[in-house]
């Protein structure tokens, strides 16, 4: 019934791009890799049939270990799927258990040798810091293990504790409590430094592969390209606003039984397209581009906030060149505040 949703909605969305040929199809935000072929195939079906593909069209599928054999490889493989992102988040299985994963150490490694068996050459695997329970030799150790298979993508993230969740709710009875910001900010300085020994890359602040390599999902979002998301819970960018569907899967699946899509739209001014490539764009290893704003937007960013471009300058948080603001080492540990710093209210 789900599946039978999501391709009606591709379907009443099929304007929403313009007509613009896709350049990435992602399965993702939840656990696709539950979809069996037939219901993998009918919503690449539908979206062949409604939007402009071309042979170098980045598919990626989402995937926990546990889920992934031999035979499912080689069937995701001939639906067309070209890339897979896997949820590895550690090799060790006391931290695998308290994150209440499904699969366990003997798991990821299977896995992660299945994939080298098989036909796929592009693939991430994601991996987390900041554990309460764990402390970094026990990170070294996981990342150590994951270079070892030396896949193209890694995707690094910190673990962040948010209310309303099983670690938040852990979190408010004591049971555990958040990793101190200077440890965290220590095994982030290692994971940079160990994968760039490694030759990877580091394109955006969580994102780091081999040459050539980048993903051309991520990268979408953060050169603000238009995107359409389709399901429960989903955004889409049209280049002006953004609009994203109900996240009650009933209310969704009874709203596209009427063909009606389920959404909320949310008019974006100049000054939220300002703020988003500003918080965007300071992720990347390109930067914020100073011209793009002035000529896209008419924003001089520098004479604007020259006071705090200069502060950034004396502590070493960024560099600015060829009109572009670059985050330092030290700068990307504070990303998110300093992109909040720029914001226009």
């Amino acid at each position: 019934e789900m599946v039978d949703a999501i391709c009606k909605e591709i379907s009443l969305q099929k304007d929403y791009l313009g007509g613009e040929i896709i350049e990435s199809i992602y399965f993702g935000g939840g656990t696709p890799s539950l979809l069996n072929g037939e219901q993998l195939s009918k919503i690449l079906q539908r979206i062949q049939k409604d939007f402009s593909i071309h042979d170098a069209t980045e598919i990626t599928l989402e995937a926990n270990p546990d889920d992934i054999t031999a035979k499912r490889l080689d069937e995701f493989y001939k639906l067309g799927i070209n890339r897979l992102s896997v949820g590895i988040q550690s090799f060790e299985d006391k931290i695998l258990k308290w994150m209440n994963r499904a699969h366990d150490a003997k798991n990821a490694e299977d896995c992660l040798k299945l994939i080298h068996q098989s036909n796929f050459q592009n693939y991430s695997l994601d991996l987390i810091y900041g554990i309460p329970i764990a402390n970094k030799a026990l990170w070294e150790k996981d990342l150590e293990k994951l270079i070892q298979y030396d896949p193209p993508h890694i995707s690094s993230y910190c673990l962040t504790i948010e209310p309303n969740t099983v670690f938040g709710n852990w979190q408010k009875k004591g049971k555990i409590e958040e990793t101190a910001e200077d440890e965290a900010a220590e095994q982030f300085i290692y994971l940079i430094e160990r994968l760039e020994v490694a030759a990877y890359s580091q394109y955006e602040i969580s994102n780091f592969c081999k040459p050539g390599m980048e993903s051309k999902h991520n990268s979408a979002y953060w050169q603000q390209k238009p995107y359409l998301g389709i399901g429960p819970s989903a955004h889409s960018y049209d280049g002006k606003n953004r609009q994203f569907n109900v996240t009650h899967n009933m209310k969704y699946l009874n709203s596209l039984k009427a063909a009606i899509i389920p959404y909320e739209l949310d008019k974006l001014n100049s000054k939220d397209h300002i703020n988003e490539y500003i918080m965007t764009s300071l992720r990347t290893a390109e930067g914020c581009s100073l011209e793009y704003l002035q000529t896209k937007h008419n924003f001089d960013l520098q004479n604007e906030y020259s006071e705090v471009m200069v502060q950034w300058l004396e502590n070493g948080l960024c560099t600015i060149q060829s009109q572009r603001i670059q985050l330092t080492q030290k700068g990307k540990l504070l990303a998110d505040q300093l992109a909040s710093d720029l914001f226009l209210t």
